[in-house]
């Protein structure tokens, strides 16, 4: 029993999700919220990136989970305070990495890309439109309209390019916030306004759209990387970053993806065909056909698994090696039978056991049983418990008896 789900709704995952589900929720929601992408969802990619950044460390979940958000800005779970929401980006997608040891770069263009568990099976070309800051060709990225005209120092920043607030965070507790300077991007020096070029407004950049092929390779997993080395943000002086394409695998309606080379499928049965033997066709995700077949008496349980070698995924850079098609056979067992049908089939199928009832034994009913909804009359339960324990004497609550 979690003591608050805000953290859980912003990335939009169950408190009971497991860190593969974490890691996937973060992945799609950062991408759509990066403020290079999205520059009005600054607040929100901050948001985003707390809540991954505590849930994903099992002592700061276990700590949330207990005490909530007030728990975690008091200090526990330990191991410093919240990152910034870059280098969390950052060390998650692996972006600039070691770039300190070598020629600086521009940003990084990060993009999703939705792609069908066919296009993964098949390989597959697609036209991508990015958005990136480009050097501006009318000044040729000196920000002037005047040629030789020199940058003076920026007043807001004081020349160092970064400026710094003051945010409370709770009661009593506030942190300092360092950002880039917005008047002079972070380059501590500024064009006069009187000799800012007029295409660009003196930021020597401008917003230019290009269109990449991306070719994505049989048997590529979900959420690699495709590196398009320096086609992201131009910055003056620097090498031009890059950009960087994600695969987002959608959910298929027939198959599913298991460990990146396997492929799992469903297939219902009649009692009939599972008593009896069956014939089943399956359309392969290169539109081949399979057959699948049992002979008369095999008999094939609910829930019970066969695979198929070298019909799975093909295996990434070694499209000639498959994984298995792994299948799961699903019983329709029908609602129920008239009697003279059940009497029939007791005759053909092998005895019941013979039951021998004590003569102090009682008879009960049953009735039909959901643990979901189980499980949420718990949570009421607890729920009204703790709510109690927080606000005694409320109406609904526990009522000791007076004693004489």
């Amino acid at each position: 029993m979690v003591k608050e789900t805000a953290y859980y709704d912003i990335l939009g995952v169950s408190p009971s999700c497991t860190a593969d589900e974490l890691k996937k929720a973060y992945r799609k929601l950062a991408l759509k919220t990066h403020p290079d992408k999205c520059p009005d969802k600054a607040e929100e990619f901050k948001a985003l990136s707390q809540a991954y950044e505590t849930l994903s460390n099992p002592e700061k979940r276990r700590i949330y989970d207990q005490g909530g958000e007030q728990a975690i800005k008091e200090g526990g779970g330990g191991g410093g305070g919240f990152h910034s929401p870059m280098d969390i980006f950052d060390m998650f997608f692996g972006m600039g990495g070691g770039r300190h040891r070598g020629p600086r770069k521009g940003k990084d263009v990060p993009h999703q890309l939705p792609v069908t568990l066919e296009q993964l099976y098949n390989g597959y070309t697609k036209k991508l439109s990015v958005q990136k800051n480009a050097c501006c060709e009318k000044c040729s990225g000196t920000g002037s309209k005047t040629p030789g005209v020199k940058a003076e120092r920026c007043g807001q920043c004081r020349g160092s390019g970064m400026t710094i607030r003051v945010e409370q965070i709770g009661r009593g507790i506030v942190q300092q916030i360092q950002a880039q300077c917005n008047q002079c991007g972070g380059k501590g020096e500024r064009i006069p306004d009187s000799d800012k070029c007029k295409t660009c407004n003196g930021q020597r950049f401008v917003r230019k759209r290009d269109i990449i092929e991306v070719h994505i390779d049989k048997g590529m997993p979900d959420g690699h990387k495709i590196v398009f080395s320096g086609q992201g943000h131009w910055e003056p002086d620097i090498e031009a970053g890059d950009v960087i394409v994600v695969l987002d695998e959608q959910p298929h309606d027939v198959f599913k993806r298991v460990n990146n080379r396997d492929l799992a499928i469903d297939i219902p049965l009649t009692l009939t065909e599972s008593l009896c033997g069956f014939r089943k066709l399956i359309k392969t995700l290169d539109n081949r056909t399979l057959v699948i077949q049992t002979l008369p008496g095999e008999v094939i349980h609910n829930g019970q698994l066969r695979c198929v070698p070298n019909e799975g995924m093909p295996m990434y850079k070694n499209p000639f090696e498959k994984g298995k098609l792994i299948i799961q056979f699903r019983v329709d067992f029908p609602p129920s039978l008239p009697q003279d049908v059940a009497k029939q089939l007791e005759r053909l199928l092998p005895p019941r056991p013979v039951v021998n009832v004590p003569a102090d034994a009682e008879e009960v009913a049953m009735i039909d049983f959901s643990p979901e909804y189980e499980n949420s009359r718990g949570r009421y339960r607890q729920e009204a418990y703790d709510d109690e324990e927080d606000h005694p004497g409320h109406p609904g609550g526990n009522v000791q008896c007076a004693t004489n």
